[in-house]
């Protein structure tokens, strides 16, 4: 079986970019990014989302491989594990919820650079096929894949998660991780995702939601929840409670739900409050590069934004009404007669 360490960071500080974003267009998209914000209403609308989450990566992607890692995603903190390997144990363990075998074919919807799909071949050796709405990501993650020596089992197609062009019952198992809370609509993702899905096959998904914990009428709690919002390119974060119902209403069985997050796993906001003091050291560097103009301007305000981000971030979790780990585990139906038993 093919094995890999490709969770290095794909980037240095003078390479950064807007993505497919011109140089000296960038700092325009970051003013357009947050101008969604100012109009709510066009981010609530499938037409409207390729283009508020497009930008969004567009501006991060760079500044996500460099400070962060191929895997765009948290995990629970793993005593004597290094991030990288906690990181690849969270994406290990999602996979081995599905049942797949070496020559199944696997959907990653939401896939990013690639940074889960490279470990999850890897480890399951199942064909993984990812689908991303931003054509910048494609680039990077078939670069990485080539890089891997995982080209042969890693596969990446530009699209629409709520509009895929794959065809119906075309898949032997899918995931998502932290990727579906772009969607406006979780029963629309969730929906194309259950139409590919061969019957029988099994989905599972880490999505980002408010807990029990967090009450509407704290000041303090909807804050924290709106930064992560703004930071992070999300339509609005669903509660926990909701994604049982919806999984059911597109046709799915609710095999298994859990918060990841939650005790005995160690805190997954630990990386984020030790990154504080690089974020200075790096903002810096950032500043600098810009004024010499090797980083586009922009580079600077979004990674300032990130900063802040990451902060709601860390308040989410030390608060505990915020988590991006609330693990769903669905299957497809066998047949009509088995969805209605």
């Amino acid at each position: 079986m093919p094995t890999i360490n490709d969770k290095r960071k794909g980037k240095n500080a003078a390479q950064l970019s807007g993505g497919s974003i011109s140089a000296e267009k960038v700092q325009d998209k970051y003013r357009q990014y947050w101008s969604f914000f100012h109009s709510p209403k066009q981010i609530e609308t499938i037409d409207k989302v390729p283009a508020f989450v497009d930008t969004f990566y567009n501006l991060v992607t760079d500044i996500y491989e460099w400070g962060w890692g191929q895997s765009f995603h948290f995990s629970p903190s793993v005593p004597g594990k290094s991030h990288r390997d906690a990181t690849r144990l969270h994406e290990e363990f999602a996979v081995d919820q599905l049942n797949v075998k070496p020559g199944d074919r696997v959907l990653d919807a939401g896939c990013g650079v690639g940074g889960p799909m490279r470990a999850i071949a890897a480890h399951s050796g199942a064909s993984v096929v990812g689908i991303t709405i931003n054509d910048y990501q494609v680039d990077r993650a078939r670069l990485h894949n080539k890089k891997a020596g995982l080209d042969k089992l890693c596969e990446v197609v530009c699209g629409n998660f709520l509009q895929m062009q794959f065809n119906d019952n075309s898949f032997d198992g899918a995931y998502s991780i932290e990727a579906t809370c772009h969607a406006p609509r979780l029963e629309d993702v969730y929906a194309e995702i259950y139409r590919v899905l061969k019957p029988g096959s099994f989905y599972v998904s880490y999505e980002w939601v408010t807990t029990d914990l967090y009450k509407s009428e704290d000041p303090t709690h909807v804050e924290i929840i709106q930064g992560i919002e703004r930071g992070d390119a999300l339509p609005g974060l669903r509660s926990y409670s909701d994604i049982a119902e919806i999984a059911k209403k597109v046709g799915f069985q609710v095999l298994r739900e859990k918060d990841l997050a939650k005790p005995p796993s160690r805190p997954w906001w630990s990386r984020l409050k030790m990154g504080r003091i690089a974020y200075w050291r790096n903002h810096i560097l950032v500043t600098v590069l810009a004024w010499l103009g090797i980083a586009p301007k922009g580079v600077v305000d979004v990674h300032e934004m990130l900063y802040h981000t990451a902060n709601y971030l860390t308040k989410g979790g030390e608060t505990g009404i915020f988590t991006p780990m609330h693990m769903i585990l669905c299957k497809k139906p066998e047949s009509t007669t088995e969805s209605e038993s």
